[in-house]
């Protein structure tokens, strides 16, 4: 069976706003298939004006807390990128690109369905090296 990749309907350039960036980012991150125990941040990092369009960077910092460690000892952070072209129509659809903090591997939600496995395994990379210091 094919696995089908979820991703959401993205606003046009001309809805945009930070503000709807990152509610949007949200939404995008609700359709991944993650267990409940992660707990996540969003928050809008900054803004690059480019020959050809705007990008918009924003950050998602996951982690599990639990009853006896509330501050988790790794997080795992996930990188968005939205893009606004200059060229396009006002009514085109912001392009959306993501990385892992651990990667220079871009994706694209609508090409790649994101996996919790890379979220553990930053976390379980991370707890090694500080076990090692």
């Amino acid at each position: 069976t094919k696995h089908v990749i979820k991703n959401i309907l993205w606003t046009t350039a001309q809805n945009f706003t930070v503000e709807r960036g990152r509610q949007q980012i949200e939404e995008l991150i609700s359709t991944w298939d993650i267990h409940e125990s992660w707990l996540h941040h969003s928050e809008f990092l900054d803004e690059e004006e480019l020959k050809d369009s705007k990008r918009y960077h924003y950050r998602a910092c996951w982690g599990i807390p639990t009853r006896r460690k509330p501050i988790p000892r790794a997080t795992a952070s996930v990188y968005f990128v939205i893009v606004v072209s200059k060229f396009k129509s006002d009514t085109a659809p912001v392009e959306v690109f993501y990385r892992l903090e651990s990667s220079r591997l871009i994706r694209r939600p609508e090409q790649c369905q994101f996996r919790e496995k890379w979220l553990k395994d930053i976390i379980e990379n991370k707890i090694v090296c500080i076990e090692r210091l």
